[in-house]
């Protein structure tokens, strides 16, 4: 969209507003004059918000500058301007004054959507009057085109006549032709496709659909926490769990057992798969999806949060021609996403590289992705074996969940092979016995083992509506005593002096649904197996003392340590920080 000495100048910008610092200044100035996107990459690490940054490019596109987020339109004047179109051509129809329509647009230089836009007005006897504005402001308009409850209720009240009296719960060979029939209905698909495209759009993780005393309800995790969209009639969610179980594949007459399934669907423009899974309740069924874009890619290690001593280890380790590097945490700290970030890294094409996934979250060019199928016999095990006859050079397994995946995996790193994998452990440290527990022998651990990274994710404060703020007495002492356990060297400079320490918090807006809170960001330690590390081991010597001395010794900061640091660097609070480390 700019040309490199138009890119300059927006540089310029905003280091004038002190909105980029020196270091960053210097260095996207040098990536612009060598034509890398650098606006586009500094909007995607949010360096500077969405709202600083559309304010300055507005002023090269000669357009005024107009806020959305906290502007509710009127619906006639939105809908002037069908949906399907305004998502297509990213523009809002958000004010009508006389004759004059205001158009609040992101890509000023997109012809066809002016000549779109142009075009209805014309139709109308209208004018149009352009604005430019942020992405984030023209999807808050867009989500006002039709609020979730809204579309539900409409579909409802379609729905009514046809499940009120009849429940699907149990189908009978005399009226399995009618349970199809409300399964298939238009009403319940609306609500099933409306559901779905609202979590998307909400950028939920997962969907759950479960019954209660009084009803269905519907809830999206969003940025790692619970929240209550919807609540249904309890008549409607066997109509609804069928449905889902249709999509999927699944036997909607199986009540009984959980089943396990899979849905693609091509939403907001995008290749979405939803992974299903259901569960037998007390007389009624609980669906969850999990939510897996599939086109969204991999990001780079810096933009999930690795900095410092951390980075620096993954990215030596990861160079060497073989050994284990393994990822530790609970379900949904993002492990699968920081091996995706590494296969990137190591993604070239005189390598082959193999993975054995549960399930494939993100497809890489270049690299041979297999998902595993329990139910015919392919398990991570199964798998393994056939990988080592695919002359690969890096494995990648999904998750080493028992003793004969664990065994494989380390005589596939012995045998000249770099295998990456994840595990089910608190910290770094806990690898170590959960191996053991495995029945991995001692030496051979020491002799395979490079790195073990542990992590958590953190929500991120809203770049929109970030303040400064005091913490309380009792709270700030606590950060104080984990920055003078840190080992000095991993201190950056401007923490050091305790007393100007400074904190930061979302006061909450439109843009980040009131909650202060948007994106989430990883918080790790990394724990490497240095020669000492490996004598340790292969000795037996692994007691809890004796192992957490040798990570004082590497001088390494912990999960809480490394979060405490991003709260004071402003990306996430304390209070984040003290809820996903707490023990």
């Amino acid at each position: 969209m700019f040309s490199k000495d138009q890119q300059l100048k927006i540089l310029d910008s905003l280091k004038n507003k002190n909105l980029l610092s020196e270091v960053d200044y210097e260095k996207y100035k040098n990536s612009a004059k060598l034509g890398e996107n650098v606006l586009e990459i500094i909007k995607n690490k949010k360096i500077v918000s969405d709202e600083e940054l559309s304010k300055i490019l507005a002023v090269f596109f000669n357009l005024p500058y107009q806020d959305l987020l906290k502007l509710k339109v009127d619906a006639k004047i939105i809908n002037l301007v069908p949906e399907d179109l305004a998502r297509n051509y990213n523009l809002v129809v958000f004010d009508k004054k006389d004759n004059v329509l205001k158009v609040a647009i992101i890509n000023p230089t997109d012809l066809k959507a002016q000549e779109a836009m142009d075009y209805i007005a014309r139709d109308k006897n209208l004018k149009v009057e352009y604005y430019f504005t942020s992405q984030s402001s023209l999807e808050s308009v867009l989500s006002q085109y039709s609020a979730l409850k809204t579309e539900v209720s409409e579909a409802l009240v379609e729905a009514k006549g046809k499940l009120e009296e009849k429940s699907v719960k149990k189908i009978k060979k005399e009226d399995k032709e009618d349970s199809f029939d409300a399964i298939k209905s238009a009403p319940v698909a609306k609500m099933v496709s409306v559901i779905l495209k609202h979590a998307v759009d909400g950028h939920a993780s997962d969907v759950h659909i479960e019954p209660f005393s009084s009803g269905s309800r519907i809830r999206y995790r969003i940025d790692g926490i619970m929240r209550t969209s919807l609540v249904l009639p309890k008549y409607i969610h066997n109509a609804l769990i069928s449905r889902i179980k249709v999509l999927a594949n699944l036997k909607i007459d199986e009540t009984r057992v959980p089943q396990d399934g899979r849905i693609r669907l091509n939403i907001l423009g995008k290749d979405i798969d939803f992974r299903v899974s259901t569960l037998p309740l007390y007389e009624q069924e609980k669906v969850v999806m999990r939510i897996l874009d599939t086109s969204s890619g991999s990001l780079e290690l810096e933009d999930l949060g690795f900095e410092g001593r951390n980075l620096k280890i993954i990215k030596d380790n990861i160079k060497k021609p073989h050994g284990m590097f393994l990822v530790t945490g609970p379900t949904g700290s993002g492990k699968s996403t920081t091996l995706y970030s590494v296969l990137n890294i190591l993604n070239k094409e005189e390598i082959n590289i193999v993975t054995l996934e549960d399930p494939v979250e993100y497809y890489l060019t270049g690299i041979n992705q297999s998902q595993i199928r329990p139910e015919v016999g392919l398990t991570f095990a199964t798998g393994l074996r056939s990988i080592l006859r695919q002359d690969p050079d890096i494995i990648m397994v999904g998750e080493i969940r028992d003793s004969e995946t664990a065994e494989l995996a380390i005589h596939a790193s012995l045998t000249g092979h770099f295998v990456l994998s994840t595990l089910h452990t608190n910290d770094a440290l806990g690898a170590i016995p959960r191996l053991l527990d495995m029945k991995v022998e001692p030496f051979l651990m020491a002799t395979t083992l490079n790195v073990v990274v542990a992590q958590r994710l953190v929500r991120k404060i809203c770049a929109d509506c970030k303040q400064e703020f005091v913490l309380p007495d009792n709270v700030r002492a606590e950060v104080e005593n984990e920055i003078k356990n840190m080992p000095k060297e991993s201190i950056p400079e401007e923490f050091k002096n305790l007393k100007n320490l400074k904190f930061y918090k979302g006061k909450g807006c439109p843009n980040c649904g009131k909650t202060g809170y948007k994106g989430r960001v990883s918080i790790s330690e990394v724990l490497e197996a240095t020669d000492n590390l490996k004598d340790l081991i292969a000795s037996g010597k692994m007691g809890g003392k004796e192992l957490k001395q040798e990570f004082i010794n590497q001088g390494a900061i912990n999960i809480k340590q490394d979060g405490m640091l991003k709260a004071l660097a402003g990306k996430t609070t304390v209070e984040e920080i003290m809820r996903a480390t707490r023990e």
